[in-house]
């Protein structure tokens, strides 16, 4: 039975959102980091799915006008699970902090989040981008006035889309690979993108509701979108 097996080489890119509030979304990263390609590739094998690479890549994000140059914190890929130990000091390096006012910068992160350096490797393809947020989203280029904000960022949510496109459109995805999880309130950039993207789940979350989700919720949500 072993030839029917579905192999899959997946990268997965977690955009936290890293202020005061969502630390108990950081604290069960941080808890369960050296555990994640285990019950990753756990509930992968109980579908038939054989996870042949795994990377994990981390985007923290805030507020670029609040928050200075600890606004957006982005890590390399790791490849789990020989990296098992870098993953989890870069998360547990992550304090949550700041913010500013209510809206946070998780367009920027999104953007970070598209442009990463995605594996080629393998037949099947999984290129995952998992956000979590307790708070709407300011729009793209709010925190333009902001010193520290980056170079070559997409100008507006119409040219984010298309980054969000195939790479044969003129994006920066796979379509066929490409899968976008959300985990965030009932808000407009978040709702913008669950209605007018391809491939997006949003599981929408009021603030406290991110604080009673539990872990294995996470992993069953993210194996159920390879």
């Amino acid at each position: 039975m072993e030839k029917y097996q579905l192999t899959y080489h997946v990268d997965m890119v977690f955009c936290i959102d890293a202020t005061g509030s969502m630390r108990h979304v950081l604290d069960f990263v941080k808890q369960n980091a050296l555990s994640l390609y285990k019950d990753v590739t756990g509930a992968m094998e109980k579908k038939r799915k054989v996870i042949s690479q795994l990377r994990i890549r981390v985007i923290a994000f805030r507020d670029y006008v609040a928050d200075g140059e600890q606004a957006m914190l982005a890590s390399d890929f790791f490849v789990l699970p020989a990296q098992d130990r870098a993953f989890f000091e870069c998360v547990n390096g992550i304090t949550a902090k700041g913010g500013g006012d209510i809206p946070e910068d998780g367009m920027e992160a999104l953007a970070y989040a598209i442009r990463s350096d995605w594996t080629r490797e393998g037949v099947k393809k999984r290129h995952i981008i998992v956000v979590w947020s307790d708070a709407p989203t300011h729009e793209l280029g709010h925190g333009k006035i902001a010193p520290w904000y980056p170079e070559r960022m997409a100008d507006n949510f119409e040219e984010l889309t298309l980054w969000w496109e195939d790479e044969q459109l003129g994006g920066a995805m796979d379509e066929s690979a490409k899968r976008l999880l959300i985990f965030a309130p009932d808000a407009p950039e978040w709702n913008r993108i669950s209605a007018e993207w391809s491939q997006v789940i949003h599981v929408q979350t009021v603030s406290e509701g991110l604080a009673e989700l539990e872990y294995q919720q996470v992993i069953d949500a993210v194996c159920n979108t390879i």
